[in-house]
């Protein structure tokens, strides 16, 4: 089976069986900017930018990490004037919604990015210059019309488990419900503890946490480490979380046990693919490493048409000369089935060959 080039046309989603240098050229439609195959690589260069508009959602994780964005921009420009937008999305504006429910209706778009589809839309207009995004909240098959100029260094990928009592996934109590959007950690929660009952929540990340507090709180919630050191929430162990003068306590997940998401924990700044002035700016926020992960982790997902109500993980690592990935795919038809899990290497030069074997080696297995 041809595994098709993230661009091409894509038939329906695959369904999966039950069953037991360091930057790389990235090409597009997730490529880094200044790549040789893109269409505006030939236009002619455009005088320095003395100003960036910045676009943003509202929460406060994500501006902090804008203001990440923003701090590393003033040290390499330090001249530039900077401007941040906020934009709410159709995410931010009904958090009444569980997100399967964004499937439905004339505009149903659940996997087409519900925290980023205002932004790329103000981009086209040229209100702002660039979108400040989480990557894993990025869809894999990113529009021609946009790119992902930089990724910031990667911060941990682990899945926290936050519970009034300390508690580990092992000594939760029988029955316990467990809180959570993630249909990638609802998969692997029941997987690994079958008697556990999924809550499915929403809200920022305090708000999560407080779901835990409370005489009729939850036994846990589960969130992403990366947002809660950005936050300051958690202490330097990784062991407590404070928060409205209360204590609640924290168990991380290691990420080879429990598979994060692709992408988790890398911060992607996306352009106008053809604003060759923006992207001189923001790539050099580049950081090599990320990008190469991110890279084969992005692949896979477009490979498989995966978006983000697809129950998969993935895990990457470099170790001398070689990027490793391990995958834990579940099947979005039956429940009961068994993971697909795979791993493989290539050479940290060919960060999309690598995703691209992973999928082909499932889709071989159909």
């Amino acid at each position: 089976m041809r595994i098709l080039g993230c661009g091409e046309a894509r038939p329906r989603a695959f369904i999966f069986p039950g069953r037991g240098s360091l930057l790389a050229t990235v090409r597009r439609p997730w490529k880094i900017s200044g790549s040789t195959d893109s269409p505006n690589s030939n236009l002619m260069a455009h005088a320095p930018k003395t100003s960036i508009i910045l676009g943003t959602r509202g929460s406060e994780l994500a501006l902090t990490q804008t203001g990440m964005v923003t701090r590393l921009l003033q040290e390499q420009h330090p001249h530039l004037t900077i401007e941040r937008k906020i934009i709410q999305t159709a995410g931010d504006k009904r958090p009444d919604l569980r997100f399967v429910d964004f499937g439905s209706g004339p505009d149903a778009a659940p996997d087409k990015g519900i925290f980023i589809k205002e932004l790329e839309i103000a981009l086209e207009a040229g209100e702002i210059d660039a979108a400040v995004h989480s990557l894993k909240d990025v869809p894999s098959d990113l529009g021609a019309s946009f790119t992902l100029a930089a990724f910031l260094q990667r911060a941990a990928v682990e899945d926290v488990l936050i519970t009034r009592e300390p508690h580990d996934l092992k000594s939760l109590p029988k029955g316990a419900r467990v809180g959570t959007s993630s249909v990638r950690r609802a998969r692997q929660l029941k997987w690994l503890r079958p008697d556990i009952e999924i809550v499915e929540i929403r809200g920022n990340v305090p708000t999560r946490i407080k779901k835990v507090l409370g005489p009729d709180g939850l036994d846990a919630v589960m969130l992403a480490a990366a947002g809660l050191v950005r936050l300051g929430l958690i202490n330097a162990a990784m062991s407590r979380i404070h928060i409205e003068a209360q204590t609640v306590h924290a168990w991380v997940l290691e990420a080879d046990q429990f598979l994060p998401a692709a992408g988790q924990g890398a911060i992607a700044i996306e352009t106008r693919a053809g604003d060759e002035a923006t992207q001189t700016l923001i790539k050099t926020l580049n950081h090599a490493e990320t990008a190469l992960r991110v890279t084969a982790e992005r692949e896979f997902l477009c490979a498989m048409h995966a978006g983000c109500q697809t129950p998969v993980g993935a895990r990457t690592w470099i170790t001398g000369g070689e990027l490793h990935m391990a995958i834990r795919l579940f099947s979005e038809e039956n429940p009961a089935a068994q993971p697909i899990e795979l791993q493989h290497s290539e050479s940290i030069h060919n960060p999309k060959a690598l995703g691209a074997e992973l999928a082909r080696r499932i889709q071989s297995q159909a």
